[in-house]
């Protein structure tokens, strides 16, 4: 059967109810029909059909899920619009492959089991979404799963299966609905129906629990909302000064309010512990004497610098300074690949020559805690919340809270700020811990272990947030053995095209 106009139409909608579920549209309810017109469609088309078809899906989805990227090239890297426009046309058709190679596997498997692979189409899904958080430096920004960040009940899940949990219910859902209706069964829906109100029942029951408040403090998170659009290098040392100066005085508020950790965002106002020139060592005395004045202890966003080799590398810091003035770095190891870094430079290097925005950040190697009193926490920074199981080593390791500091500063009031935000949620309930997030011009805010979100500012605000935090010391089971369901969905993916390749060879 060729491709039809009506079904280039139905996939395009499974693409675009896929978008709208994200934030900041809201309709998170589509991800639970979103795949059915999709499904529907390469059910009866052949594997390259399919992944044609699968990619314009995955590529309506991509564009408006993503669509703020080009702005930040054009306007932050001096590039025309017309190279950013391609450079974003590039990453859309990269991001739709994991919806075109899912839809070639379920065609592939579905004609030697055409009723197995409805079953197995959530293991597919999330297979898929695995190898895209992996591959070439890996971007899983928009998983399925993290639409869902909003339904308190649901999200629970992730606690045993990390996001890509929340993934497999939501197709299992849709591709069992379709079963049914195509086979005439009711009983298979009706289960996955019966699965999805336990799961919520579940989450009801979890998130009634009364957590001890046992060893809680008060936190702040500070949000200078200092533009994107400053360089430090154009603008006036008095200039630089009013705006240390106006987060100092935000850091007091939050002391006056109980505040023993009070946490600044990345890049909000420049800071470089191991810098000896310039208003550096001015500011780390200012520091200093606010760590001893108040007792507090400070997470600051940081560029530090250090010899290796004889060679000079910066690191993108989280560093954490304590009354005492000892100071614990964190570097962050999974950098932003176009922004902080050039992935794989010999066949990149040409990206290069086209901008000079492209930063020289090396990567961290260690997932270093920090000391607030007698407790460890993890600073994961910006982009790294995106990726479940280097958040989940922080806690692995020991930490019984989290922060995270960014700057999304970067994309404006578009969707960007309200997707990072949403994927921290998850972050939070896989681990069942407290997470702060400082960004420099929002969306900041605290979020309990359950997704609960406490308190919450808005973007382009100037503002501080502060709460109590309970830290913990159990682990999750997701936190314990990571990403067992996805690396299950990959192994039995693979059996179940091998066996369909074999079964067509004996059929010939």
């Amino acid at each position: 059967m060729k491709i039809r106009i009506i079904d280039i139409i139905l996939v395009i909608t499974s693409g675009v109810l896929t978008a709208f579920s994200a934030p900041k549209f809201g309709l998170s309810f589509f991800a639970w029909i979103s795949l059915i017109p999709l499904l529907w469609v390469i059910a009866k088309k052949t594997p390259a059909q399919s992944f044609l078809l699968g990619l314009i899906a995955g590529a309506s989805y991509n564009a408006i899920l993503v669509y703020w990227i080009p702005f930040v090239p054009a306007h932050y890297g001096n590039l025309s619009i017309g190279i950013s426009l391609i450079i974003f046309m590039l990453l859309v058709l990269f991001l739709a492959l994991y919806w075109a190679f899912f839809c070639l596997l379920w065609s592939k498997i579905s004609r030697s089991f055409p009723k197995i692979v409805f079953f197995l189409a959530p293991v597919l899904w999330i297979t898929m979404e695995y190898i895209l958080t992996h591959f070439f430096t890996g971007f899983p920004w928009g998983l399925i799963g993290s639409t869902q960040y909003a339904n308190i009940w649901f999200i629970q899940l992730a606690s045993l299966t990390g996001v890509y949990g929340l993934s497999f219910v939501l197709i299992l859902f849709q591709s069992l609905f379709l079963y049914s209706i195509k086979h005439r069964k009711k009983e298979p829906f009706f289960s996955v129906l019966a699965l999805v109100l336990i799961i919520h029942l579940g989450g009801l029951l979890s998130v009634k629990k009364i957590p001890a408040a046992e060893g809680s403090f008060t936190a702040s998170v500070i949000q200078g909302n200092v533009s994107s659009d400053i360089y430090w290098d154009q603008i006036t040392a008095q200039e630089t000064w009013d705006l240390f100066n106006q987060h100092i005085d935000l850091s007091r508020k939050a002391y006056e309010e109980g505040a023993g950790l009070i946490v600044w965002p990345e890049f909000s106002v420049p800071l470089c512990f191991s810098c000896s020139y310039g208003y550096f060592q001015d500011f780390k005395q200012e520091l200093f004497r606010f760590v001893q004045e108040t007792d507090c202890t400070l997470l600051l966003g940081t560029n530090e610098k250090a010899d290796a080799s004889g060679n000079e590398n910066y690191y993108n810091t989280a560093l954490c300074l304590s009354p005492d003035l000892s100071a614990s770095q964190y570097h962050k190891i999974h950098l932003v690949p176009f922004g902080e870094y050039i992935p794989y430079k010999k066949i990149f290097s040409f990206i290069e020559k086209m901008t000079h925005a492209i930063g020289e950040i090396s990567p961290g190697t260690q997932h270093h805690l920090h000391q607030f009193k007698a407790l460890e926490f993890g600073s994961p920074i910006c982009y790294e919340i995106i990726f479940p199981n280097l958040v989940r080593k922080f806690v692995k390791k020991g930490a019984a809270f989290l922060v995270t500091i960014t700057n999304d500063g970067w994309y404006g009031n578009s969707s960007a700020p309200y997707q990072h935000f949403s994927i921290a949620v998850l972050r939070a309930v896989e681990n069942r811990r407290y997470l702060l997030r400082a960004a420099t011009t929002g969306i900041s805010g605290i979020i309990d272990p359950y997704g609960r979100i406490l308190s919450k500012s808005r973007l382009m605000t100037q503002t501080h947030l502060t709460g109590v935090i309970t830290p913990s010391n159990r682990l999750t089971f997701y936190t314990k053995f990571g990403d067992i369901l996805p690396c299950l969905s990959l192994t039995l993916s693979l059996v179940f095209l091998i066996l369909a390749v074999v079964k067509k060879k004996n059929e010939i």
